[in-house]
């Protein structure tokens, strides 16, 4: 029987002590939005190329367009390997049937170039050689996700600096987070926002062509801090 007491007791006093348990929220705190962001000029361009053959009785093969492709890509300094890529992963070229009688190829590329002026070379060349169904399919940056890191850190010292401000109105301190949100988004590739500024010319070309320029990616970061009042 004194057994059966001492463990109710023991159940008892530890629910007690749980109950009595404080939170975080239990504690003073401050509660801040910070913010943070960055412009950098896009790194990354993709740039979709489609070949096709045309229904017409003298049709240049896909085959041909896509060594005519691959050599003025070459001769531009690209790294084939590196840096065009087929979009149709379940075949080598998608077919298409007109008439019911002829049987018409078709295969997409995405070519990665690293900047606006590269871009606009790539453009030249493809209306030189007669494959001019390309687009700029996004942009992107190779280290996004570094300076959105550094804009993360930024904008946890934006609350910091507001907490301290309104803190100190009153006499009080700011002491260690007690909670972090981060509320911004990971994006994937951006939808480029294209720019046309100034000429371009080639040598073989005699009219001034435009100059491709791209808007710069912003990069930003929201977040909620709860600190701890001193």
């Amino acid at each position: 029987m004194k057994k059966t007491i001492a463990l109710v007791a023991c159940v008892f006093t530890a629910a007690m002590s749980m109950g009595q348990t404080k939170s975080f929220l239990d504690m003073p705190y401050v509660e801040v939005n910070g913010f943070a962001d960055t412009l950098v000029t896009p790194n990354e361009i993709f740039i979709r190329i489609l070949l096709s053959e045309a229904d017409l009785k003298n049709k240049v093969s896909l085959e041909q367009q896509e060594r005519k492709l691959v050599t003025g890509l070459k001769s531009m300094g690209i790294d084939i390997e590196q840096q065009l890529t087929t979009t149709d992963m379940q075949s080598d070229f998608k077919r298409y049937v007109l008439k019911q009688k002829d049987i018409l190829k078709s295969k997409e590329y995405l070519l990665k170039v690293s900047d606006a002026q590269t871009a606009t070379k790539v453009f030249i060349k493809l209306e030189e050689q007669g494959l001019a169904n390309a687009s700029v399919e996004s942009v992107n940056h190779s280290e996004k996700d570094q300076l959105k890191n550094a804009c993360r850190s930024n904008a946890v010292r934006n609350a910091q600096q507001k907490a301290r401000a309104l803190t100190s109105a009153v006499g009080a301190g700011v002491g260690a987070p007690l909670h972090i949100m981060d509320y911004s988004n990971d994006d994937g590739g951006m939808q480029p926002r294209i720019m046309i500024r100034g000429t371009a010319t080639t040598d073989t070309m005699q009219d001034a062509l435009p100059q491709i320029d791209f808007e710069k990616i912003r990069i930003s970061v929201s977040v909620n801090v709860k600190f701890q009042i001193k």
